[in-house]
């Protein structure tokens, strides 16, 4: 009996489980083609004055639609473009301050990687009339003032304002011209690693605009070769492809001149501000008091380790120096943004003078400063200021930096975690900081879309992905472990391991090493990955990244021990993390690859140059190669300049130990890439000629230094991907 009751079980199983189908592996078609474990999340977010609404696009962009934080509910469909010809998605849009009109862009033509021209349209929710902003071809960077009656938009490199009463348009500047003059845009250098493209700003009461005027005139000319393809404009029948040139100062070159002006819209006059008799200097930012009677201008040296911040006066263009922070090595960027006056006579800033980035308030009436956040806890990012509950809310790293937190502070110094589950927080503040829309995820969550109230707790549940977790339960999805390893160099170095799914430790498995390694990077991060490493697990592969000595969230001597030798502690330790992984046992010490973008492919170079052949193969992809190709602004920050430090450049140039490369390599570079630019792998790969040493190599036609659009990224990732599993 006991036996016909195991064989009916047997059968019962078998019919249940017996039939299930195999888990399938993933591949780069359903990451890079088909985008099937894309996570969700809401965009095109914006908090209503009120703070108790926000925004969305939707429909493809088509309409922008308003939100009940509290309930989630649709309120109203406040604008939609479906039905009128000649307008395409929505890309962006701002609200007036009372909120009665909306400024909006559509048909984007790219400048550089970030900026942009476009058409901008009006809406006037009251009147329900849509009107073009101006007649003339598309502009740049358009803005309402403060009472929603003017707007200011750059054309041809020159700042007008347009009154939306009338209709009259004032043009501010008449000396603008393309590779000579901007007036209230950045040049290339600023809107890269200044990380702005609108260098104008309204005062506060709207009855004046301060502008940066940029004079390229000395600035050295680049050129680059562009063909049909990729840009429209180029025509249809052209046989001869495009000169493209423009400005653009490598280390140790001239730089743009920077004047700072202050434009009076009743008297319609223009004043320079006093910025000082040095130009060879940097304004980064420009910011006004609330009272709109000084205008705070942060001023930066060439080498930038000294950060000042003067006031100066609109009416008289008089200025003072009211903060001082000199650095031993350079100002940490997040100063920057984190600039805000809490009133006229306090303003809170991110400095390091605590070995950490941290939060300060400071007194504009004593020059005291009090420190805000928490030390232990390095600031990552800053988010704002809640006037009214007098609260400093940011992101701060965790105990363990691939993690972060969501903190609040009051300017007495107390602090607390609003969020501090292990993981990746992204918050998204409503305009008054009662709410805020937080993006989790950790190396076994997809990401999760929360609402919470000001103290961090939970209201309501926006998006799982559960859609995600349920298509993944049919696939076979490697998880990451994350650990910690000493070097040689008694140096503990951060790193996660993602194994295949079969992983058996008997087995000696070929690894690739991921990494970006650049000046405060994190390629260690707690977060949510479901990229082409899938599919490189799936044929056998270990995939492994490190964060090395010069990246973020470990303090400023850990950051800044790379400091005028960039490249060299950072393939230090990608050669000793080869190492390590020889040493263990389902690891085939004869199959270590590597690879890395931009300055990840900068020191995958460099280790491969100086592993001796521990480097079976890399890939290299916009590698820059010599930091003298490279921009001022980046280059000198972490290097100083060549002419001060030319040991740190010829040491620890590509180019110079090209002639030590060990392994296969590929290397790849966009032909369009204006940031590093293909000079960098045309430069390097002759130096491999010339050293009879054979690689692969592969451009991508007009493509950027993000080598995206189209099939590009399918093609490249194929490319990759085919590379190591023919030489590793």
């Amino acid at each position: 009996m006991k036996f016909f009751i195991r064989l009916i079980l047997s059968a019962i199983f078998a019919l249940a489980y017996g039939n299930a189908a195999p888990k399938k592996d993933i591949t780069l078609e359903d990451i890079l083609k088909t985008n099937k474990f894309s996570t969700q999340s809401i965009t095109g977010l914006k908090s209503m004055k009120d703070g108790e609404h926000y925004t969305s696009l939707v429909n493809s962009k088509s309409q922008i639609v308003q939100y009940s934080y509290k309930t989630g509910e649709t309120i109203d469909t406040l604008f939609s473009i479906v039905g009128i010809d000649g307008l395409r998605a929505i890309q962006d849009y701002e609200f007036s301050a009372d909120e009665s009109k909306i400024l909006f862009y559509t048909n984007p033509e790219r400048l550089y990687r970030h900026s942009f021209f476009a058409d901008y349209f009006l809406w006037d929710k009251q009147a329900e009339k849509l009107q073009k902003l101006t007649e003339k071809n598309k502009v740049r960077i358009a803005s309402l003032s403060p009472d929603g009656s003017k707007a200011a938009f750059v054309f041809e490199n020159n700042l007008y304002v347009k009154d939306l009463i009338s209709g009259k348009e004032i043009q501010v500047t008449a000396d603008g011209q393309t590779n000579k003059i901007q007036n209230g845009t950045p040049d290339w250098v600023y809107e890269e690693e200044f990380a702005f493209s609108r260098a104008y700003e309204w005062s506060p009461d709207g009855k004046m605009i301060a502008y940066l005027r940029f004079d390229e005139s000395m600035v050295a000319t680049f050129n680059m070769t562009r063909f049909k393809g990729t840009f429209p404009d180029l025509k249809e029948n052209e046989i001869y492809p495009e000169n493209y040139t423009f400005k653009y100062p490598k280390a140790g070159e001239k730089n743009a001149i920077v004047s700072v002006h202050v434009y009076d819209l009743k008297k319609r006059k223009t004043r320079i501000m006093d910025i000082g008799a040095e130009t060879d200097q940097y304004i980064p930012r420009i910011k006004w008091m609330p009272n709109s009677e000084k205008l705070a201008i942060l001023r930066l040296n060439r080498l930038q380790n000294h950060l000042e911040i003067l006031l100066a006066d609109p009416k008289n263009g008089k200025s003072t120096v009211i903060y001082n922070d000199q650095e031993t090595e350079y100002v940490d960027d997040r100063a920057f943004d984190s600039f805000t006056f809490v009133n006229d006579e306090q303003f809170l800033i991110a400095n390091e003078k605590n070995e950490e980035t941290h939060i300060i308030l400071y007194s504009l009436k004593d020059g005291q400063i009090r420190n805000l956040t928490e030390k232990g806890h390095e600031v990552a990012r800053f988010y704002g200021l809640d006037e009214k509950n007098r609260l400093v809310f940011y992101l701060a790293y965790g105990d363990n930096p691939c993690n972060n937190l969501i903190m609040a502070a009051d300017l007495e110094g107390n602090v607390s975690a609003l969020i501090d589950h292990e993981g990746t927080n992204s918050p998204a503040f409503s305009h008054t900081f009662q709410y805020f829309i937080n993006n989790f995820e950790n190396s076994l969550t997809p990401k999760r879309v929360t609402l919470h109230d000001a103290k961090g707790n939970l209201i309501r549940l926006l998006e799982d992905n559960q859609a995600v977790k349920d298509s993944l339960e049919n696939y076979n999805f490697a998880t990451r472990d994350f650990f910690t390893f000493t070097t040689d160099e008694n140096i503990a170095l951060h790193a996660w391991i993602q194994k295949p799914v079969d992983f058996d430790p008997a087995k000696k498995y070929p690894v690739l090493i991921d990494q970006y390694s650049g000046p405060g990077s994190q390629s260690v991060r707690n977060n949510w990955i479901c990229d082409w490493y899938q599919s490189f697990n799936a044929k056998g592969y270990i995939v492994v990244a490190v964060d090395t000595r010069g990246t973020g969230g470990r303090g400023e001597k850990f950051k800044k021990i790379t400091y005028k030798q960039i490249g060299k502690y950072e393939s230090d330790d990608l050669v000793a993390t080869a190492k390590y992984l020889q040493t263990l046992d389902f690891v085939d010490p004869d199959r270590i690859g590597i690879w890395g973008w931009s300055y990840g492919g900068y020191t995958t170079l460099l280790a491969m140059q100086k592993g001796q052949g521990i480097f079976r193969a890399g890939v290299a992809v916009a590698p820059v190669t010599d930091y003298r190709f490279y921009d001022t602004i980046w280059t000198e920050r972490y290097n100083s300049t060549p002419q001060l430090n030319p040991d740190g450049y010829a040491e620890n140039s590509a180019l110079v130990t090209a002639k030590n490369l060990k392994g296969k390599l590929l290397i790849v570079h966009g032909t369009a890439d204006d940031n590093v630019h293909a000079q960098n792998t045309y430069e390097y790969v002759e130096e491999l000629v010339q050293a009879n040493i054979q690689f692969d190599m592969m451009f991508y036609t007009n493509r950027n230094h993000s080598i995206y659009g189209g099939n590009t990224r399918y093609h490249l990732f194929t490319k990759i991907t085919d590379f190591f599993l023919n030489n590793l």
